[in-house]
Formats: structure tokens, C-alpha cells, sequence
């Protein structure tokens, strides 16, 4: 797997509790170093298909559960997220988010601006239309997230190397040619044999 950011991380501890032990993550600097530290962590989840849905949903089971699995704390918290309409037709829009939220077996409710001031007194209602609130989605901390995940795939057998470059991917040779398989992943610390590659950097 090259990239140590939340996405390389969760291929690796995945692959782990798959029982695939045969697995080296390598991040050129320190994990989640790249986009991932400045990420904003929220996590929502509905989504336009109810496969994006079921992934997004577990995505927050994970997170939820993945400090008491781990020992490394996520920062992951249910806030609940609000969704507010200025016009009619956004309203709509929203409203049929929560028809689709109920067949996706997402909880959200429309509430009134006054119980979405009461979440949010900053916020001015005077021109909003609506709100609509899902109290299962939250918010985590994307670089611990991303280091329980790696300690996750550690113990599960995958090695992660920090500060470790690929440089380029070696193919395969093949009597017709050279063929698309990789052969070993070529880094600035040596060579390092493979049958797949996983490309989770930037």
C-alpha cells in the first residue's frame, strides 16, 4: 500500500482483519502527513445510493468502536449534523432526503428553527425555511483516527514503514511483453517484492 493517510491506513487494517498478513503500508513522510491532517473529520451518513449509505454508515460504527479496540484515541464524536433551507425548493430537496434517509435506515428529522437555533444560538434563522437534523453523524479527528488504524493493522500483522519514498513500480516481464503486474515497488530505502499494489497517496 503506498500512502500512510486515513485512506492507506484503512486498506491496511482492513486487509488485517481479512486475515491478509502479507502487507507493507509505505508513506514517504510520517502517516497521515499528507491531506489527511488538515481534513475537516466530519463524518456524515447519508449518502445518493444505499450502498454509499451502508458505507458511510459503517465508516461511523468503525470510528465509534475503533478507540476501545485500539488504545489510541480518535476524538470521534455524535454531534449530529443540521441542514438548514433558505427556500422552498431547497426544502423540498431536503425532504425528500428524508424519505430517502427512512428507506436507508438513517434516522433525521425535520425540526423547527427554533430547535435548530437552540442546537446553534449563533446562527440566524430569520431567513431560513426549514431544518433537518441527523443526530447519528459526527465528527472525528482525522490524524488519530488514522494512527488507530494503523496500530490496528499493526497488530494484525501488516508492516508500516514511515519515511520510506517509492520511486516506481516494477512490472512484471511476460514472453508476450511486458505485462501489467507489478513485480516489486522500488523505494529510496530498496526493492520490495510484490504481486499488487494499492496506490492511497495524494
Amino acid at each position: 500500500i503506498v500512502g500512510g493517510g486515513i485512506v492507506g491506513c484503512s486498506i491496511a487494517y482492513h486487509l488485517a482483519k481479512l486475515g491478509e498478513t502479507d502487507v507493507v503500508l509505505l508513506e514517504q513522510g510520517q502517516l497521515s502527513g499528507g491531506t489527511t491532517w488538515h481534513a475537516a473529520g466530519l463524518v456524515g451518513q447519508l449518502r445518493a445510493t444505499h450502498n454509499l449509505t451502508r458505507l458511510a454508515k459503517y465508516g461511523a460504527e468503525l470510528y465509534e468502536a475503533l478507540e476501545a479496540e485500539t488504545g489510541q484515541a480518535t476524538g470521534f464524536r455524535r454531534t449530529g449534523s443540521l441542514s438548514v433551507a433558505r427556500t422552498a425548493a431547497r426544502t423540498e430537496e431536503l425532504r425528500r432526503g428524508l424519505a430517502m434517509a427512512a428507506c436507508f435506515g438513517v434516522e433525521m428529522h425535520e425540526i423547527s428553527l427554533a430547535e435548530a437555533q437552540a442546537k446553534i444560538p449563533l446562527m440566524a434563522t430569520g431567513d431560513l425555511d426549514s431544518a433537518f437534523f441527523i443526530p447519528g453523524d459526527g465528527m472525528t479527528n482525522p490524524t488519530d483516527t488514522t494512527q488507530a488504524l494503523a496500530r490496528g493493522a499493526r497488530r494484525g500483522g501488516v508492516r508500516v514503514l514511515e519515511g520510506v519514498k517509492v520511486e516506481r513500480l516494477e512490472r512484471a516481464a511476460r514472453a508476450s511483453g511486458a505485462g501489467n503486474s507489478p513485480a516489486a515497488v522500488i523505494t529510496n530505502k530498496g526493492r520490495i517484492a510484490c504481486e499488487q499494489v494499492v496506490l492511497a497517496g495524494g
